[in-house]
């Protein structure tokens, strides 16, 4: 992987991961590197996920179809950390 991949990677996993947390409601108290983090790893396995279920993912425009099942792992990502991280820092 180039150095220009690796920064679209985090900046469309910036965005998925944003897009995730805009779509759970309620605030989720995780810091933006990790929203990033669960961005870029949604986002592989939302192309992942959209291939499998046979979703064009190589056409020459945005491809609606696989940023909705990005947004939707992302959501799902942000959730799921929320609430492990939640738990991980709250200790009396």
């Amino acid at each position: 992987m180039t150095v220009t991949g690796i920064i679209t990677a985090i900046v469309i996993g910036a965005i998925i991961g944003a897009l995730g947390r805009l779509v759970v409601p309620g605030k989720q108290n995780i810091p933006i590197w990790l929203t990033i983090v669960v961005g870029i790893v949604a986002a592989f396995i939302g192309t992942f996920i959209a291939r499998a279920i046979g979703i064009p993912t190589a056409t020459s425009g945005i491809d609606w179809l696989e940023l909705l099942v990005q947004v939707i792992v992302a959501a799902i990502g942000v959730v799921l950390v929320a609430n492990l991280y939640g738990r991980r820092s709250v200790r009396h």
